[in-house]
Parts: structure tokens; C-alpha cells; sequence
């Protein structure tokens, strides 16, 4: 099994714009064969910031595979170019640590 974070931030102020075209994408992003998992965080409320905290302008997208090579079909499908033409413009970066267990 393939564990993905990532990080994505926003330019100021725009995460609830990326996060809606996120949430529109998911459910083809589920149906993917070798999806597991698929979703958005951000920190959580109520905890004071802290060094490990994301901020206002970054989620974390967690996702499990059930292979590398579904993971890669994943990041070459359709769905995820136009979601990335998308959110282009509004994403400040993005970083993707790929992880499987010991």
C-alpha cells in the first residue's frame, strides 16, 4: 500500500477556492482503481498553531493507493490535468511525499 501527503498551499487567501475544486474532483478521484483514500485537511479548530501547523492558506491531501502503478495512473488521468489547469494560478506550491510502510 502507497501513502501520499500532500501539501498544497494557496496564494493568500484562496484555499477555500482550491478546496471547492478539490471537493469537485474527488468523487472521480475515488472511483480510480487502487483509490483507498482521498481527502482534504486542514488544521484542526480549536488547537492553538504550533511549528507543525499548516496555516490558513495550506491543506494536506491524504490519500492511500493500492500499488505504485495506481498511484501513477492517478497522477496521468484526465481528471487530475484538468483539476491542475484549474488551480494553477490560485496554488502558491506543492509538496507530495510518497510513503509506504515498514
Amino acid at each position: 500500500m502507497i501513502h501520499v501527503l500532500a501539501f498544497i498551499t494557496t496564494k493568500p487567501g484562496l484555499r477555500a477556492q482550491v478546496l471547492e475544486a478539490f471537493q469537485a474532483n474527488v468523487s472521480a478521484v475515488l472511483a480510480e482503481d487502487g483509490c483507498m483514500a482521498y481527502e482534504a485537511t486542514v488544521d484542526a479548530a480549536g488547537m492553538p498553531p504550533s511549528r507543525g501547523s499548516v496555516g490558513d492558506d495550506t491543506f494536506v491531501v491524504i490519500e492511500r493507493w493500492a500499488s505504485v502503478a495506481a498511484l501513477q495512473a492517478h497522477a496521468a488521468s484526465p481528471h487530475m490535468a484538468a483539476y491542475g489547469a484549474k488551480v494553477k494560478d490560485w496554488t502558491a506550491s506543492r509538496t507530495i511525499h510518497v510513503l509506504e510502510a515498514v
